[in-house]
């Protein structure tokens, strides 16, 4: 099926995944979004840009408040191989994680709204960098976004583990307090043959490993949640030289804001008592941190009310439990009120997309997008 004989939103969405794009370089996805808006009947939308973002104004007839939805732009850097026509044209980057799909909902809900406008205010938010280094957080603070911040925010995140037609969410805490880590250990190289020569970060970086998974089991509380995951590590040049270097790269998430400060003095005191046993040198970079996504309980059940009430067929609501994934939206939560929900995608054809992080490590996805969507 070619892109001209589709729904025009699916057609904008496989657009959208021909170029994906990095955090604050989503310069030809901005351009996407300006051309389309212009495109739409111009009398109550005004349009401003913040770096790479776009933020949409739709004048209500009647206003007595401000909604807002929110789309992430950015990509991930991953090269995609899955062999479909509409595959990213740029090499080592590819939409894994929906923010494709949403940017075409909310150009559709755009579209709607300014040829069918309602009594309140709107703002439609397209946002870069969420996968890293986040742009949630200083776009709250730019003077663009000051005088359209909503009084009520809403955002989705596509599920391909749901139906299509399933929304699933719950009040309270929907996703983790996240935090990258970086730990960067230096000590002294030297030739194999004469170990007490030298001073060995590969060892020091094995124990260091070790020791950090007995933070989540004995300094956290067992009825609480948390998670330190070293996805990669790295050191020395050759099999017979010692290492005078070596690097592990993780992330943390925890249910709690306290439990990532305790996680994190006890990274601390770990890395320090890995300087001393191994007169080493440390570094710690925790990189970006993105606040939990806290569900505003009002909010949240007066939208669950009305998707119960909307007697349709093809929704189903759940209320789901919360997760460890990341997502800055919850900075935006953090100042207003609103929610985040899952929207199923998953079809009988299949969709594969991988679960998220910030990451700054290219990989291979044979198996990825969602063909269907």
């Amino acid at each position: 099926m070619t892109v001209q004989a589709l729904s025009p939103f699916v057609a904008i969405r496989r657009r959208l995944h021909l170029i994906p794009e990095p955090g604050f370089q989503e310069f030809k996805t901005q351009r996407f979004l300006l051309d389309y808006i212009a495109g739409l009947p111009q009398e109550r939308i005004e349009v401003r840009t913040w770096r790479t973002g776009v933020l949409v104004n739709v004048r209500g007839i009647n206003p007595q408040q401000r909604l807002g939805y929110r789309a992430d732009m950015d990509a991930l850097p991953i090269e995609e191989d899955t062999g479909y026509d509409f595959r990213s044209t740029h090499p080592g980057y590819m939409h894994a994680c929906g923010h494709d799909l949403h940017m075409s909902i909310g150009l559709g809900v755009l579209t709607h709204f300014a040829n069918n406008p309602i009594r309140d205010d709107l703002t439609f938010i397209f946002q870069p960098a969420e996968e890293g280094p986040g742009g949630a957080k200083p776009m709250l603070e730019s003077d663009e976004l000051k005088d359209w911040m909503p009084d009520q925010i809403f955002a989705l995140h596509i599920a391909p583990e749901y139906p299509v037609g399933t929304i699933a969410t719950r009040p309270g805490i929907l996703f983790a307090n996240t935090s990258e880590l970086f730990i960067d250990l230096k000590g002294k190289g030297g030739h194999a043959a004469y170990p007490h020569h030298a001073n060995d970060m590969v060892i020091a970086a094995c124990q260091l490993v070790g020791q950090l998974q007995t933070v989540i089991s004995r300094n956290v509380n067992p009825l609480d949640s948390a998670v330190i995951t070293i996805g990669k590590i790295e050191g020395g040049t050759k099999q017979n030289i010692i290492a005078e270097h070596a690097r592990l790269e993780g992330t943390i998430r925890t249910l709690s804001a306290d439990t990532m400060t305790l996680v994190k003095s006890r990274i601390e005191a770990l890395v320090q008592g890995i300087e001393a046993g191994f007169a080493c040198k440390a570094e710690i970079d925790y990189g970006s941190n993105y606040r939990q996504v806290f569900n505003d309980a009002r909010v949240t059940g007066e939208f669950m009310d009305w998707v119960r009430s909307t007697q349709q067929d093809k929704i189903r609501l759940i209320e789901c439990t919360e997760a460890m994934t990341g997502e800055d939206f919850g900075y935006f939560l953090e100042r207003v009120p609103g929610l985040m929900f899952w929207l199923g995608v998953n079809t009988p054809t299949g969709c594969i997309i991988p679960s998220w992080s910030p990451t700054r490590t290219p990989s291979t996805l044979r198996s990825a997008s969602c063909p269907a969507s």
